[in-house]
């Protein structure tokens, strides 16, 4: 039956047409935006793991932030407790020195002083970002530091942070308020620390000035009348002393190789997590364009078939010709 009311060709090929226009459109915002999945009515959980998964990266380069200043602090410590232990093992070269028969031990205590000197400025210029760990200017022991070092999220979406501790207690140097705080300017029993010698002097390194709570052991210092047995105690002392520096060098060493290993984990990391969002929203644009070529043929011909469907009632008139 041919009807002028109902024209059965033209709505099949109106609606062919539309699709075709709501698919171009689709394919047209992908190419815009270059995504698959840009909103959550695209796929909503894809959408959902990807938003999760940005707001993750996020943190992940707060993270990354956290852990350069960290490292930079780390670094400045390890650089400055190398210095100091290059000077106090230079310190107990000179006491050996002196304790040669016939030395000038005041010329020596001279060197010994700069060498003091030295230690204090490698001490107080050890510091980054207002932090320094080698000088202690509060009265109690500086406690630990801790550094950003990840960013976790468990099974059920819970988010925790992980860090790395280090020990700034174990490599102050120097207590300005408390000298006991300080490896150089703490006491340190000259019998205390082998097999007695007969020698139960505490010593201390250098004077700092403290004036909160002093050391209250002798310092280290030469002069005319010092006994061989005050120097083989001292020497004892300042090598006790670069024991506990060289400990406290390898630990920081190791916390250096393990932030730097951390580094380059959460870079990495963030690199797959980048890849992983990309591989669930991102748009494929050789397959969008291809798509895009196809569906400008289809409306092509849509358009025709809608007009050849338009034009097919209008033969009609000529039945009413004569």
């Amino acid at each position: 039956m041919t009807s002028i009311n109902t024209n059965i060709a033209a709505m099949a090929a109106l609606q062919t047409l539309q699709a075709t226009n709501r698919s171009m459109d689709a394919t047209q915002n992908r190419i815009s935006t270059g995504y698959r999945v840009a909103e959550a009515k695209d796929n909503a959980a894809y959408w959902s793991i990807a938003t999760t998964m940005r707001s993750d990266n996020k943190a992940l380069s707060a993270v990354e932030d956290s852990l350069g200043l960290g490292a930079a602090k780390v670094d400045i410590a390890y650089t400055a407790l190398e210095s100091a232990i290059d000077v106090v093992d230079e310190i107990k070269a000179k006491l050996v020195a002196a304790s040669e028969p016939g030395v000038d031990k005041t010329k020596i205590q001279s060197e010994i002083g700069e060498l003091k000197k030295q230690l204090q400025s490698i001490a107080s210029s050890a510091s980054f970002s207002g932090e320094n760990w080698l000088q202690n200017d509060g009265v109690g022991a500086a406690g630990n530091k801790d550094i950003v070092a990840s960013f976790n999220r468990d099974s059920n979406g819970a988010v925790s942070i992980g860090t790395i501790t280090v020990d700034v207690t174990a490599m102050t140097l120097i207590g300005t308020v408390n000298e006991g705080t300080g490896v150089l300017t703490k006491n340190y029993n000259a019998d205390g620390i082998s097999t007695p010698n007969g020698d139960n002097t505490d010593y201390v390194l250098l004077d700092a000035g403290a004036i909160g709570t002093p050391a209250t052991g002798r310092e280290i210092e030469l002069d005319g009348g010092t006994t061989p047995g005050e120097i083989g105690a001292m020497i004892r002392v300042v090598d006790a002393i670069l024991k506990d520096m060289t400990n406290v060098a390898a630990n920081l060493g190791a916390a250096k190789s393990r932030i730097e290993l951390q580094q380059n984990f959460v870079s990495n990391l963030t690199d797959s997590i980048s890849s992983g969002i990309g591989a669930l929203v991102d748009a494929d644009m050789t397959e969008e364009s291809t798509r895009l070529k196809a569906l400008q043929t289809q409306q092509q011909l849509g358009v025709q078939a809608l007009s050849i469907a338009n034009s097919s009632s209008q033969a009609i008139m000529q039945l009413f010709q004569n």
